[in-house]
């Protein structure tokens, strides 16, 4: 049994997630989770809520609530959406956490102590119409990489190029929308990561398994210095945590608070301390998976995100931990994923495209999404997803292929057997080449997952979902019963045990159908198919079982045609 820390890139505050978000991170994290967990394994799988910085503020004036009244209530509406898409988080906390601003407050001052901040008077925009300052996001503009007219002054949504709010051309404020700008003198810290080139690179070196995806947008800010210019971690803001060298008070800093990059990333280790703190926990049971020096050596820490946060995570983050000189556990191994678009167009939260985690809930259960968005993940490019595929895979594969052969099955025995396994029969040629059939897809399914390689660990699945029909189709226990009702009765056996089977292999990827399946054969999912023929008995003889609803309905054209119209115009 191994001992795996599992994190998916943090989700900001302002609003419900789009399911391209969903899929980049979140999702594809916890199917690893899941799976891990399925195999034995120590899993702490950890995710939260980027609470500070401009979003949170200019999301809370929208609705007109109090920035921290604002937070809790979309911390909540967040924790719902990922209870609602089965999300099997350890623990969901929040960046604005009490343990996230000790952390981070002691974070600066270590890496102050090793001289690597810097105490900058620089240039910053100010908004005469707001009488504030306006870093990060409240200033949009033209980006000038790309030309993309709606450039946020951190960061363009379109190149995904990294900026300051100067660089914007024709920069008007975010909350007004005054151009009456200008450029006013303040203070601010620096992190020195330009100091850390050399360390960085050994370390991104050593990486020797990261997904080409990875690697190469690490190495592309690495080597042009456009991830290691030295940046500003600390903002004039009224929402954030405070400006401190640990536990003391920063002279010059009064007022200002650290840049909601530099805070967010420590949220995933104060995260382990507010399940800790949540579960009555001591201090040593998350420092087992975050400290090196306290157990955390033989722990493998894996982060998923979209390949827009590579930079922050292969380069800032790891400035701070490396430059810290502590003992903290630093990332095995990042799996990053391309853009889901939708529709001949992009996901956009800011635009309100696509659809939305609460929106996909309201028309169809998680598993019709969770399915179709990691068997088409993003993986090696951009996927996008259009209605008629959704509706195709969805009908073929869950419906015709699953919930038919489920259905099929326990209907049949039903009939012909009652509601119980039935005893008799022994299996011939055609139940052994099956056997050994699952079981060398079984083995190529689990190293699928182990690797990461989500795509192909659905068509794995789908392909043993496949064998089972076949199976059915060519034994065809229906016919054989009028002739050798013993010998229908030994396939019909071994389709139910086939049946837990399915159930136990298909719960990473849909739990609640998994759930449906176990709780129809009066079983538990009580032991992975490390031996498949033994597997396939674990239903003894006389065993009840039910017959399961509909595990998956068809989506009809009219039902797809209504929610291509509904959705074609965004959220408003």
């Amino acid at each position: 049994m191994a001992r795996h820390l599992i994190t998916s890139a943090i989700p900001y505050i302002n609003g419900i997630k789009h399911l391209g978000n969903l899929v980049g991170s979140q999702l594809p994290a916890d199917l690893y989770a899941r799976y891990l967990r399925a195999r034995g394994h120590e899993v702490l799988f950890l995710c939260a809520t980027d609470e500070h910085g401009t979003p949170a503020e200019l999301a809370a004036k929208k609705a007109g609530k109090p920035v921290a009244e604002y937070c809790a209530e979309m911390w909540g509406v967040q924790k719902r959406l990922s209870d609602g898409f089965r999300l099997s988080f350890d623990h969901f906390g929040r960046s604005s956490s009490p343990q996230n601003h000790a952390l981070t407050q002691h974070f600066a001052g270590r890496l102050d102590e090793a001289g690597l901040i810097a105490e900058v008077v620089e240039k910053q925009v100010y908004s005469i119409a707001d009488g504030r300052f306006l870093p990060d996001r409240y200033i949009e503009g033209t980006c000038p990489n790309c030309g993309y007219d709606k450039a946020r002054g951190d960061q363009c949504e379109n190149c995904t190029k990294q900026l300051d709010p100067t660089d914007l051309i024709d920069p008007r404020s975010a909350i007004s929308g005054s151009t009456d700008l200008e450029e006013r003198e303040t203070k601010h810290l620096y992190l020195r990561q330009s100091n850390m080139r050399g360390a960085l690179n050994d370390w991104i070196d050593s990486k020797t398994d990261w997904p080409v995806l990875t690697t190469s947008i690490a190495k592309k800010w690495l080597n042009d210095g456009e991830g290691l210019r030295d940046r500003g971690i600390t903002r004039d803001l009224d929402w954030g945590i405070p400006v401190k060298r640990g536990t003391e008070d920063w002279p010059g800093m009064e007022g200002k608070v650290f840049y909601v990059w530099f805070d967010a990333p420590i949220e995933y280790i104060a995260c382990a301390g507010e399940w800790a703190e949540a579960h009555g926990l001591p201090d040593a049971k998350w420092e087992r998976w975050w400290r090196t020096d306290k157990g955390a050596h033989d722990v493998r820490y894996t982060q998923f995100m979209g390949k827009d946060n590579v930079p922050f995570h292969t380069l800032s983050f790891p400035a701070t931990i490396l430059g810290s000189g502590e003992r903290w556990k630093l990332v095995d191994y990042i799996k990053s994923f391309n853009y889901l678009n939708y529709d001949g167009g992009q996901f956009s939260t800011s635009q309100g495209r696509g659809v939305f985690m609460d929106q996909a809930l309201d028309i169809l259960p998680a598993d019709y999404w969770r399915w179709w968005l990691l068997s088409h993940a993003p993986e090696s490019s951009d996927a996008e997803f259009t209605w008629e595929n959704f509706q195709g895979d969805v009908n073929k594969d869950l419906a015709d292929v699953l919930g038919n052969f489920v259905s099929r099955v326990t209907k049949f025995c039903r009939s012909k057997f009652g509601e119980r396994v039935p005893a008799e029969g022994a299996p011939g040629t055609e139940e052994e080449a099956l056997t050994r059939s699952l079981t060398t897809r079984i083995r190529a399914y689990e190293g699928h997952m182990e690797a990461m390689e989500i795509r192909k660990a659905a068509a794995e699945l789908r392909g043993i979902w496949v064998a089972g029909n076949e199976y059915l189709q060519s034994v065809a226990p229906w016919a054989t019963f009028k002739e050798d009702p013993d010998r229908a009765a030994m396939q019909i056996r071994l389709a139910l045990n086939l049946i837990r089977v399915y159930a136990v292999l298909s719960a990473p990827f849909i739990p609640d159908a998994a759930q449906a399946m176990l709780a129809g054969m009066q079983t538990e999912n009580d032991g992975w198919p490390e031996d498949v023929p033994t597997a396939l008995e674990a239903l003894r003889p006389d065993h009840a079982f039910t017959v399961p609803e509909v595990l998956f309905a068809k989506i009809s054209d009219e039902q797809r045609e209504e929610w291509q119209t509904r959705f074609a115009g965004g959220r408003g």
